[in-house]
């Protein structure tokens, strides 16, 4: 009993000095930062990743006596499989650890960048914050005509006739726009259900209009349910948690020249050590094996 006693007294005494987070008096939401083109990585300008970010969304959702976990998100959307990967993680650690999610946007949460706010139990954004655009996208360019007039030859060795579908260097082709279009459909259907299984009891407008790629500003996507609340993170918390909530922020490790940034992938580093191969030879590589990946996205 006396140590207790003792430690009790110590406890009381250190709690004045000690980091707000660590008194055990206040409220704890962690932060994670979800920001930037999702899967699209540069040199300058790193994309936000699977790999880049689940170590922090697992620090995240391990903060002892988290009341619930906030995500800051501002991004325009990208890979479609990056989007559901990260959207899996938070919602796995949420199930696992009973933790509620509040996603709170920022500039923008559209396509790729919405999958992520359905990854929360509540969505709120900001009066002028950009939300929507559920739908799928692919675009390129057309070389083919250009290098024609060159005098270049495109000189493509393949075994299996598809290998090279959609090849920015050859002719378009009918059936291979059409594939494209099957590929894009699956895609958006797996993007419409997972929407309506996280936000189908408040969504109230057609399905026509909702996932027709179009977007929205905050008060009109709060009326067509695709937002929760319009608000900004301190105030929301504060107003739910208390004055005294504390909210740190948990970055990504090991971000480019050693700056933690948020989603940040090491991917980005060898990329920045091969611009000096130049124009050319990035458009030549992006068409062997990329041709329609790289430019198939949320």
């Amino acid at each position: 009993m006396a140590n207790n006693s003792f430690l009790d007294t110590l406890r009381r005494r250190l709690r004045p000095i000690l980091p707000a987070r660590l008194r055990g008096d206040n409220a704890i939401v962690p932060v994670v930062r979800l920001h930037g083109a999702i899967g699209m990585n540069a040199p300058l300008r790193p994309g936000l990743t699977f790999a880049g970010i689940a170590k922090a969304l697992d620090r995240a959702f391990a903060v002892k006596g988290a009341k619930a976990v906030a995500l800051v998100i501002n991004s325009p959307g990208g890979s479609p499989v990056q989007s559901h990967l990260i959207y899996r993680r938070i919602r796995l650690l949420a199930q696992e650890k009973g933790i509620p999610v509040i996603a709170f946007v920022e500039d923008v949460a559209a396509s790729g960048g919405y999958m992520l706010a359905c990854a929360a139990d509540e969505v709120v954004a900001d009066t002028f914050s950009v939300v929507g655009s559920i739908g799928v996208v692919s675009a390129g360019f057309g070389f083919d005509r250009a290098i024609g007039k060159l005098g270049i030859d495109r000189r493509v060795y393949t075994a299996g006739v598809s290998k090279v579908i959609l090849d920015p260097f050859q002719p378009e082709k009918a059936e291979d726009v059409e594939r494209l279009k099957a590929l894009q459909k699956d895609v958006h259907d797996g993007f419409i259900a997972l929407v309506k299984e996280r936000r189908g009891d408040v969504l109230s407008s057609p399905d026509d209009a909702l996932f027709s790629g179009e977007f929205w500003v905050a008060p009109q996507a709060l009326e067509l349910g695709l937002i929760d609340a319009i608000g900004d993170l301190r105030s929301f918390l504060k107003a739910r948690y208390g004055e005294k909530v504390v909210t740190p922020l948990i970055q990504s490790s090991g971000g480019l020249f050693g700056r933690r940034t948020p989603g940040v992938s090491t991917a980005a580093l060898p990329e920045a050590a091969a611009i000096g191969a130049g124009f050319a030879e990035q458009m030549l590589g992006a068409a062997e094996e990329r041709a329609m990946w790289s430019r198939f996205g949320l």
